[in-house]
């Protein structure tokens, strides 16, 4: 079956030959720009699996980078990504990998500013447009990207993990999923919370005033 557009696969309700690998697609990208907190000068994506074989086929590509650029699923610029991407002076390289990974749907996206801001994640994209980002920089988690999350680069110290608690419960936040994720007993270690509402600015502010935080991150739903 031939598609006029990539917007024909996509569709404003992530319906289309595969959403897994459309709209799947644009979330993993559009959770990497949130991270990186900025339009990125520079894109790697490197494909593995079926996003491997299918990607141009099935629009993983556009898809992607139009995350990347910060397009929701149902923006109708998500089909004009590459040339758009390319008009604002920012670089894409696809590559096609073959190592196997754990999910057929997978997803290493690296990017980056001309400030040497960067940041490195993988992510799977698991069907019905839902994704799960299992690494980044280094760290393994387990991030949805479907609820609003909290991520806290810190020392791995006694203490500091009830310290960041403490302060979600003054400002009445409920913690739906949490885990912790270390390199190295006693060096860098990553939080991920999921909550149940956005927070504001004040509370990170809060959260990275306290003791061994390197770096606090929001997203929202």
């Amino acid at each position: 079956m031939k598609y006029r557009t990539v917007f024909d696969i996509i569709g404003p309700v992530m319906i289309g030959p595969s959403s897994s690998h459309t709209a799947g697609a644009a979330r993993i990208g559009r959770v990497a720009r949130t991270l990186l907190g900025k339009q990125p000068k520079w894109v790697e994506i490197s494909y593995y699996g079926s996003f491997a074989k299918t990607y141009k086929g099935h629009g993983t590509d556009v898809a992607t980078v139009g995350g990347l650029l910060d397009f929701d699923t149902f923006d109708q610029r998500i089909k004009h990504s590459l040339e758009i991407a390319k008009e604002l002076g920012v670089s894409i390289t696809i590559q096609e990998e073959d190592a196997v990974p754990d999910h057929p749907n997978t997803a290493k996206i690296r990017l980056g500013t001309n400030d040497k801001d960067a940041l490195e994640l993988v992510g799977i994209s698991i069907g019905g447009g839902k994704i799960e980002i299992v690494e980044l920089n280094g760290f393994l988690l387990r991030l949805s990207g479907n609820h609003p999350a909290i991520l806290v680069v810190h020392n791995d110290r006694y203490g500091v993990i009830a310290s960041v608690l403490n302060v979600l419960a003054k400002h009445e936040i409920n913690i739906g999923h949490m885990e912790v994720s270390r390199k190295e007993k006693g060096k860098d270690a990553l939080m991920v919370i999921e909550v149940d509402q956005n927070v504001d600015e004040h509370l990170l502010g809060e959260v990275s005033s306290l003791p061994y935080i390197s770096k606090v991150t929001k997203i929202h739903d």
